[in-house]
This record gives structure tokens, C-alpha cells and sequence, in this order.
């Protein structure tokens, strides 16, 4: 791969200021994962971001702007529900190798996609799943099974809290990734959250680094078992949240 096609000066100067510093086969497995999205969403929606910087940040610094909240040095596991292209799962994968990552979309030929990448970018302990929030989120499947849980799926806090926690440990955390201010969804959810077993823990403001792209990451600490009727049956949780 020639890397002197790109310029990299913006994304590894907004990598050193989220304090990260890449080597290059880090790099490398960016700009390939960049040219596979780009390839693939020729013939399939991937995304309707295809310019390079913009990828680059809002795509790539976005998703590894979890460390804003979260400590990923160390060996966790880590499901993205509703990964969509692989956003964040995939760049936290690449920064933080010691996270075991399951990736969960609902749609076959995203996750054909994303099997895809895993396999081009040679990366171990990740792998990508077909099925919708609700279903997997069962005891004899991945119910509990993580210490983090990330979606940059666009829904209301309150669904979202329905599709993640479940998945949860107690004492670990979902982080809903946000691009908007908040505060009247937050406390729209907060009985949700609490049904489920959460805790609103922390909300974390900010511009991208070397952008004026805000965000929001809204945290969530599990305490207690969410209850076996959560999450309810396909597209009750959006239909009829929890209020």
C-alpha cells in the first residue's frame, strides 16, 4: 500500500491529541479499511461519507474518541450493536488489539462487509454477527457477557438503553455515541435506565480534536441484572419506550 496517496497530517495530529500514537501497520490497517469502505459502498449504503479527511475524523476519530471516557488498554470485551460499516468496533480494534470485539448488525451484507475488512486487515479476536439487538441479547447467548457496550445506532436514549444494557455485566458500562446536545433525552430515559439495571454515570461534551465537530458520549454504569422481559419482542422498544 502506498501511504504517500493520503494525507495523514490532520488524522495522526487528532490521534496525538486523544494522547494516542499510531505505528505505521496502525496506519496502514486505516487506510485499507478506507479503501475497502470506499470500494464496497460502490454497489452497497455503507455510509454517505466517502471524503478521505472526512472519513478519517468522522468516522475514525469518532469512534476512537471512546478513550475520552473509557480506559480500552486493557484486555475487555466489547460489543458494538448496530455497528452498521464497522463504526466504532473496527477503529477501536485497530488502536486497542487487546479488546476482544463482537461486532452486531441486523443487515447480511454489512456484515458479509465487515467479515470482510477483518479478514484484509488480519485482526484477531473480533468477529461479526448477524442478528437483530433483541435476539442475542438472550441467556443462553451474549446476555452479560461484556464489560463495554458502544452503538453509534440513531435512536433515543431510552430505546438504545433497551437494546444495550442487557448485554452489559454488572459493573460495566454503555456508551451511546451521540452528535447532538442531549439533555432533554437524557431525562427522558432515566426510567428506562434504571428499569434496566443502569446508572446514568457520565456525560462527556466536546469538539473532535482539530474540528469544530461536536459530539457526545453519554455513559451508563450497569448495577444491577436487567430484568428477563428486556429487551421486548422487534420494534417494541422504538415503538413504546420505556417511560
Amino acid at each position: 500500500m502506498n501511504l504517500e496517496q493520503y494525507d495523514l497530517s490532520i488524522f495522526q495530529r487528532a490521534v496525538g491529541e486523544l494522547g494516542m500514537e499510531l505505528v505505521s501497520s496502525q496506519i496502514e490497517q486505516f487506510m485499507k479499511y478506507y479503501e475497502l469502505l470506499i470500494e464496497w459502498n460502490s454497489f452497497m449504503n455503507l455510509t454517505t461519507i466517502t471524503n478521505f479527511e472526512e472519513v478519517c475524523m468522522k468516522h475514525f476519530i469518532d469512534s476512537i474518541s471512546l478513550c475520552k471516557v473509557m480506559d480500552c488498554s486493557k484486555e475487555q470485551a466489547l460489543i458494538d450493536v448496530g455497528t452498521g460499516a464497522g463504526f466504532p468496533g473496527i477503529p477501536l480494534k485497530i488502536v486497542y488489539p487487546n479488546l476482544t470485539i463482537t461486532l452486531l448488525d441486523s443487515l447480511g451484507k454489512r456484515v458479509n462487509f465487515l467479515r470482510e475488512v477483518i479478514e484484509k486487515l488480519g485482526l484477531e479476536k473480533i468477529s461479526a454477527i448477524h442478528g437483530r439487538a433483541e435476539d442475542f441479547a438472550k441467556p443462553d447467548l451474549l446476555r452479560e457477557k461484556f464489560d463495554i457496550c458502544v452503538s453509534r445506532a440513531v435512536a433515543n436514549l431510552s430505546t438504545l438503553s433497551e437494546y444495550c444494557l442487557p448485554y452489559v455485566k454488572a459493573g460495566g458500562f454503555f456508551v451511546s455515541y451521540k452528535s447532538e446536545k442531549v439533555t432533554k433525552e437524557i431525562q427522558f430515559a432515566k426510567k428506562a435506565i434504571d428499569v434496566l439495571g443502569g446508572e446514568v454515570y457520565h456525560q462527556e461534551e466536546f469538539l473532535l480534536p482539530c474540528s469544530d465537530i461536536y459530539r457526545n458520549l453519554f455513559v451508563i454504569r450497569k448495577v444491577n441484572a436487567t430484568p428477563k422481559k428486556y429487551p421486548r419482542k422487534a420494534g417494541i422498544p422504538t415503538k413504546d419506550p420505556i417511560i
